[in-house]
């Protein structure tokens, strides 16, 4: 049974890493459904955190194929129930029919904040799970997309246990 999951990872920080590994999904024909990638607190780390799709093989392999990789320090499965798992949106909307207080009410409702507002459109931060992003996306629509940024999940596992 194929489900989402998700692989933290802490490699080398320089060229040519991101493309190995993307690489690694290539090859053996795995789709990445979420990547995100950032320098850590050490400038010659950073972390990966990868969102796929597949069965507990698919899982196993994954993990112990990006072992295998020069430049990869750790890699490990993220436990869906044992993790913090956020993603961050951008968002710019249609203002010009004049919705700018129902635009603002449904920022407010789901935590987000206004980062830019114009006189045709509104530009807007939301963070939460997935679902909490796809809803507010959805729930915008029928107000005028203008353009979205949306950064992947990024996900950390919850009390000690950590990557390094």
């Amino acid at each position: 049974m194929s489900v989402k999951f998700t692989v933290g990872l802490i490699v080398s920080n320089h060229f040519g890493v991101l493309n190995r590994v993307a690489g690694l999904y290539a090859k053996r024909g795995y789709n990445i459904d979420s990547l995100a990638v950032g320098e850590t607190e050490n400038p010659k780390i950073s972390r990966m955190t990868i969102v796929s799709t597949g069965d507990a093989y698919m899982q196993e392999q994954v993990v112990r194929q990006l072992r295998k990789l020069h430049d990869v320090r750790t890699a490990q499965l993220i436990p869906a129930a044992l993790a913090v798992a956020v993603e961050h949106l951008l968002i710019k909307l249609s203002a010009e029919n004049g919705d700018k207080a129902k635009i603002s009410a449904l920022i407010n409702d789901y935590g987000g904040k206004t980062m830019d507002f114009g006189e045709r459109f509104v530009i807007a931060e939301i963070t939460g799970d997935s679902e909490k992003i796809d809803r507010f996306i959805r729930d915008v629509m029928p107000l005028g997309i203008l353009e979205t940024c949306r950064s992947g999940v990024i996900a950390i596992a919850q009390g000690e246990q950590t990557l390094n």
